[in-house]
């Protein structure tokens, strides 16, 4: 999803310089862009917030750009990117001025830029805490790629960092401001079919059968942060938490390794059980090698289920007394909810739908999930 053509100048620039369904709301409508022609947008108002996207790889350009598109409380208004061959064409596709390009190297120097209030950091998982640390210190807004960051200390830092600076943090969980997602959290509330025994949650994909392993993407790198925990289990873990309504309180996970040439240090798939205090158990797993994409939860009185739960578009439920319902929405419109949702919480003064503490929620079962893997599968009370 994001920038993978980062140079080792970039990534420690960065590392330095820190210091360290439903269809779109009404006000959603798609922005008059001419193909191929630019939108100067940089700046539109005070009722708008200017959204500088920081890693300009796929999730930025086919996802997040055209999001920004459909808003009407937010808009693109500049790029902060470490290959600055990709500067000319989003210029010209987006009508960006020069005085709102950034490279990673010089990135605060946005504290002195108005038409910027927010950055969206879509960057490998390492350069999450440097650059919420660095963005906050300039006194902007920051919007973080799930997962947060590599551990439960860095997410931790950005949280207080964010705090002391007086500015926002939320985490991209798209699926949260997604009306099918939200009605299964508001089950998690009202228990339409009694209490919830037994949950499932699985996400993942077959991939990278092609990757050279003398030239591996960042996502099969462990200091990028890669491995299907980190990216596809992150969706798991947190559809178990906002399925059941609750945090777990003991872990027990076991990786599988597969293809033994490409994923070395990371995981290829993850398989993890989180306990909860009222008794359910929850079985989750996370694969780069096979395809998985269900939510299910076995309940008293009946069950019901998303499969898929964790695409861009088409999310599909059903209930075991005839139920369905779906998303209608089409790609990018989960990006373009999030990001309206989180705009508005600027403008208004509120609290943000998925602030940067439910992503440390998620961090800190992350680690154990690790923890417990590398210790053979032991239980591991959080």
């Amino acid at each position: 999803m994001h920038d993978t053509a980062l140079t080792r100048r970039h990534l420690l620039a960065a590392m330095a310089g820190a210091g360290i369904g439903a269809a779109l709301p009404s006000g959603i409508a798609r922005a008059a862009n001419p193909a191929g022609a630019a939108t100067p947008t940089a700046t539109r108002g005070k009722d708008s917030i200017g959204v500088a996207l920081v890693g300009l790889g796929y999730y930025a350009t086919h996802l997040l750009a055209p999001g920004l598109q459909l808003t009407r409380h937010c808009h693109l208004a500049g790029i902060v990117t470490g290959s600055p061959e990709k500067i000319p064409e989003w210029q010209r596709k987006h009508g960006i001025p020069d005085r709102n390009v950034y490279g990673y190297d010089d990135l605060d120097r946005i504290a002195d830029n108005p038409d910027i209030q927010a950055v969206y950091i879509a960057t490998p998982n390492d350069l999450h805490k440097p650059l919420t640390l660095r963005a906050a210190n300039a006194g902007k807004h920051v919007w973080c790629e799930k997962p947060m960051a590599m551990d439960a200390a860095e997410g931790q830092a950005m949280i207080e960092a964010c705090h002391a600076n007086k500015v926002q943090l939320t985490i991209g969980y798209r699926l949260q401001h997604d009306p099918v997602t939200r009605r299964l959290m508001a089950m998690a509330r009202e228990k339409p079919y009694g209490r919830i025994l037994k949950l499932r949650a699985e996400a993942g994909f077959h991939a990278y059968d092609d990757v050279d392993p003398a030239n591996k993407p960042w996502r099969l790198l462990p200091q990028h942060g890669g491995g299907a925990m980190y990216d596809m289990g992150v969706y798991a873990l947190n559809a178990a938490r906002y399925t059941s309504g609750q945090e777990p309180v003991a872990v027990t996970a076991r990786q599988e390794v597969v293809r033994e040439h490409l994923f070395q240090g990371v995981d290829e798939t993850m398989h993890f059980t989180l306990e909860f205090a009222d008794g359910l158990v929850a079985e989750c797993a996370t694969s780069f090698g096979r395809e998985m994409n269900t939510l299910r939860a076995d309940c008293e009185r009946g069950w019901y289920e998303l499969s898929p739960f964790q695409t861009y578009d088409g999310l599909k439920g059903r209930t075991s007394d005839g139920q369905t319902f779906a998303s209608t929405g089409t790609s990018p419109y989960q990006q373009a909810r999030q990001m309206d949702d989180d705009a508005l919480a600027i403008l208004q003064g509120t609290a943000p739908l998925v602030p940067g503490e439910e992503g440390l929620r998620d961090m800190r079962v992350v680690d154990v999930v690790y923890a417990s893997a590398r210790a053979g599968g032991k239980r591991i009370v959080l």
